[in-house]
């Protein structure tokens, strides 16, 4: 199962998380990816110890499997020369490595494409390649979290930010620009030419956010943050069990979700009941009837919620899942979610990459490389 993307050659310049991340989903969709690491390595390589674990580097694996690591000094002259070897032969170059950086080592997109004009070259940066902050240092947590509005928009009022969790925006990023590559490899299959493709944490934060940006560009207002206990439609909304469990429902159509919840909380009066009668009344009325949903939803326990919510299959609701319920859900093994990436004689699960090719299917065809090690095995095919 060698996957889609199977005899393309990409080369990885990449750091931490966005950049390893995409040339990570190549790997695993069958891309033969070459990781270029300085001679400390990827500083991702010290997730493990920012964690607290001993050996295991697991955030690192998961975006690192099935890559070929070679060490390539770019502050010598042979560094140099045999990273532009490795991307004379490639068909794909990903980095997310400031573009002021490339373009001093002289691997820059214009000096890159120059020697291979086949070449896709994939680009993440944090902010853009134009306008004043173009070449600015950047993480996930700033320019995707906090300055696209995201971190805003999850604040309740008078209420500090969240915390993004690790690589979300990264990761997000990442399978935008592999989409970008996949894209520019097409139009190269007509054209013969590579081309540069980009994106940035900060714009695929904004359009993470864009229900939101896109109202306010039109119409010049905000869409409200919402609070669980005065939401406007209280069929779109979280509430707790007996066993405080959280879940949530989501009735976003009034006239097609409204009876079957009345159903399931016994309270089909409702239906008839002129607080509640319409989409309009519900919003008027919506702090009494959440109190009302809260003390029903509080006399069971999500399990047996679930056996009511089963009986009706227009009521549209998902539990609030910690991400031990996640691995113990029947559910997400049966789509894909975890896969065995071979390990000596045996293998280790980790969280698959999320897309399959039910005509071209993958699999993981090798673990994490150590710190160089196919640095003679690719320097050797320069040679050849």
């Amino acid at each position: 199962m060698a996957g889609p993307m199977a005899g393309v050659k990409v080369v990885e310049l990449g750091v931490w998380v966005a950049g390893p991340a995409a040339a990570g989903i190549l790997a695993d969709w069958g891309a033969d990816v070459v990781k270029i690491e300085p001679p400390a390595g990827d500083p991702a390589r010290m997730f493990g110890r920012m964690l607290g674990l001993a050996e295991e580097n697991p955030p690192f694996d998961m975006d690192n499997r099935g890559k070929r690591s070679a060490v390539l000094d770019l502050a010598t002259d042979d560094g140099l020369t045999a990273a532009r070897g490795l991307l004379a032969a490639a068909d794909v170059f990903i980095t997310n490595v400031r573009p002021a950086a490339l373009h001093r080592l002289g691997l820059d997109y214009d000096t890159v494409s120059a020697a291979n004009p086949r070449l896709v070259y994939g680009l993440i940066t944090g902010y853009g390649t134009e306008g004043p902050d173009a070449d600015r240092p950047a993480y996930d947590v700033a320019a995707f979290w906090a300055r696209a509005g995201i971190a805003s928009l999850l604040t309740r009022p008078g209420q500090s930010p969240p915390f993004q969790r690790g690589g979300m925006g990264d990761h997000s990023a990442a399978m935008t620009l592999v989409a970008a590559v996949c894209a520019a490899l097409v139009s190269r299959a007509t054209s013969g030419a590579g081309q540069l493709v980009t994106t940035s944490l900060y714009r695929q934060g904004a359009y993470t956010t864009s229900f939101d940006l896109n109202t306010l560009l039109a119409t010049g207002h905000s869409v409200a943050i919402g609070q669980r206990e005065t939401m406007g439609n209280p069929c779109m909304n979280n509430y707790s069990t007996a066993d405080h469990r959280s879940f949530w429902i989501v009735g976003l159509q009034g006239d097609r979700h409204w009876p079957p919840l009345c159903r399931a909380v016994d309270r089909e009066d409702w239906l008839s009941d002129p607080r509640f009668d319409s989409a309009r009344a519900r919003a008027v009325n919506a702090e009494e009837l959440i109190r009302e949903l809260d003390a029903v939803f509080a006399t069971r326990t999500l399990d047996e919620w679930a056996a009511v919510f089963a009986a009706e299959p227009d009521f549209f609701w998902s539990p609030i899942n910690t991400m031990d319920d996640v691995l113990a859900d029947e559910q997400f093994h049966s789509a894909g979610g975890i896969v065995y990436v071979p390990e000596g004689d045996s293998t280790i699960p980790m969280v698959a990459t999320p897309a399959d090719f039910h005509g071209t299917p993958w699999a993981p065809r090798s673990g994490v490389p150590a710190l160089g090690q196919h640095t003679d095995e690719v320097l050797a095919e320069l040679e050849t």
